[in-house]
């Protein structure tokens, strides 16, 4: 308890009664807010994917969805060398970017620009319009795939390259419990209870005129209990992958609905 009076006992000195202060941030950067509490709690963004502040993960509250975490796959196609005679571009952004003009939708309103977001994006099970879809392996480990008979595109045949015009074509893959022995990268079971089954996570809510009132606190959550969360759809793969950009952009998301079902405390 220590360490939660801690985080109660900051929030009532540094945030609450207050709107976050986004002055001199970038007005496109769709985090300021959070990015303003992060900074009352002392939270400091670090790269080994630990909780933020004294074992607990904090997260901002948002308009209809909050992230688990921005979580790439561990692989992807365009880096298969199976598959260089399409991807074989000198660096992976410029095959990666292949990979979206296939795989992905163009914005017209964006000069063309193509996406992994949206309507191509997959979800579990369900094909989309695109053919593609997310399954979850024996292992537990995610697969976004692609079936050509599924894929809706009335000019399909002239987007996917004739060796990509498979059945249940694995177009990402991440690692589910644990990562392969010949393989790199964390697997999504370390990622997950590294950030939140240490002591749990909390949030903190506005009123409605916008300032933070309250100090929220949920349980651990193991990978266990997520991975069944992503098989209902409850938990679900939110990509905003596009061209020109290097971040992968891969977040893993919840609806705000069912983070509040999860508080079991609550401190203003």
């Amino acid at each position: 308890m220590p360490d939660k009076k801690e985080l109660i006992e900051i929030f009532r000195k540094n945030v609450k009664g207050k709107s976050p202060c986004v002055d001199g941030m970038n007005v496109r950067h769709d985090g300021r807010k959070g990015h303003w509490l992060e900074q009352q709690f002392g939270v400091h963004h670090n790269a080994d994917n630990s909780a933020d502040i004294y074992g607990y993960e904090l997260k901002n509250e948002t308009t209809s969805k909050t992230s688990f975490g921005d979580w790439s796959a561990n692989e992807y196609i365009y880096n298969d060398p199976k598959y260089i005679a399409v991807f074989n571009y000198p660096t992976s952004i410029q095959n990666r970017d292949l990979f979206l003009s296939i795989f992905g939708k163009p914005n017209a309103d964006k000069g063309g620009r193509c996406s992994w977001s949206g309507e191509p994006c997959p979800k579990i099970q369900r094909y989309n319009k695109f053919g593609q879809r997310l399954i979850i392996a024996e292992n537990q480990d995610i697969i976004a795939e692609y079936s050509y008979s599924q894929d809706q595109r009335t000019d399909k045949a002239t987007i996917v390259p004739a060796i990509l015009q498979q059945e249940h074509l694995q177009l990402a893959r991440w690692y589910g419990n644990s990562t392969p022995a010949n393989k790199k990268g964390k697997c999504l079971k370390l990622k997950v209870e590294d950030k939140f089954n240490n002591k749990g996570w909390f949030t903190c809510k506005t009123d409605d005129f916008g300032r933070y009132c309250k100090i929220c606190f949920g349980e651990p959550m193991t990978f266990d209990n997520w991975i069944k969360l992503v098989s209902k759809g409850i938990v679900f793969f939110d990509s905003g992958m596009y061209q020109g950009n290097k971040r992968p952009y891969s977040q893993w998301r919840a609806n705000n609905s069912y983070w509040d079902s999860l508080i079991t405390e609550v401190f203003d």
